[in-house]
């Protein structure tokens, strides 16, 4: 006899999910503000969405990683 298939147990622990939001919709607006005409304003988003990944790296260089 097959069996029984235990419950899936699903932890959520993304706590840091709505504070990443945040700073990405600031971001935007920031970075939105600077910008001039349609495609500054597309390189702004996209700024927006990968700040976080120069910050690491810049944190890591200075740490000397």
């Amino acid at each position: 006899m097959a069996k029984a298939k235990s419950p899936v147990k699903v932890i959520n622990q993304g706590g840091f999910g709505g504070a990443y939001f945040c700073a990405m919709i600031g971001a935007a607006v920031y970075f939105a503000q600077h910008s001039v005409g349609f495609w500054g304003f597309i390189l702004a988003l996209l700024k927006a969405l990968v700040w976080p990944a120069f910050l690491i790296h810049t944190g890591f260089k200075l740490m000397g990683v």
